[in-house]
C-alpha cells in the first residue's frame, strides 16, 4: 500500500538531490512527489511503497522524516477537463476535508486528510 512521507529539507542546494539519491541507493522507487518551501524549509512529500525502508534511507542521509501517512489514490479518473473538480466536489459534499493532494507519476491523484475512512468512501462514490 503506498504511503506518503513528509521530509523536511533545509533550504540550501542539494537537499532534494540528497533525498532522491538516498531513495535510489536503497532501490526505492518514487511513485509520486511534490515539494514546496514553507518558513525557510523545504517540504517534500514522497509517495513510496515501502515506507519503513524509505524512512531508513532518508534518515540515513541525515534528513528528517516528519510524518508517514496513509493516502487514498484515485487511479481511474479519466484524463479530461472537469473530472478532478467533480471528484473533489463529491468528497467536499461528503464533508471530508483534504490536507494533501498531488499527482502520481502516472497521473493518478494522491489525497489525504484526517478522515481517511470518509475519504475512501467519498472517493469511491466520486468514481461512479
Amino acid at each position: 500500500m503506498p504511503r506518503d512521507l513528509t521530509v523536511i529539507l533545509h533550504h540550501r542546494p542539494g537537499t532534494l538531490a540528497d533525498a532522491a539519491q538516498a531513495l535510489g541507493r536503497a532501490h526505492i522507487n518514487i511513485e509520486g512527489a511534490c515539494g514546496f518551501s514553507v518558513g525557510g524549509d523545504g517540504i517534500l512529500h514522497v509517495l513510496v511503497e515501502d515506507a519503513a525502508a524509505a524512512r531508513a534511507a532518508i534518515e540515513g542521509a541525515g534528513l528528517e522524516v516528519r510524518d508517514d501517512r496513509e493516502v487514498v489514490v484515485l487511479e481511474d479518473l479519466p484524463h479530461e477537463p472537469g473530472t478532478l473538480g467533480t471528484a473533489l466536489r463529491k468528497i467536499a459534499d461528503a464533508n471530508v476535508n483534504l490536507d494533501l493532494m498531488y499527482i502520481r507519476r502516472d497521473g493518478a491523484v494522491v489525497l489525504s486528510g484526517t478522515d481517511l475512512e470518509g475519504l475512501r468512501q467519498a472517493s469511491s462514490r466520486s468514481r461512479t
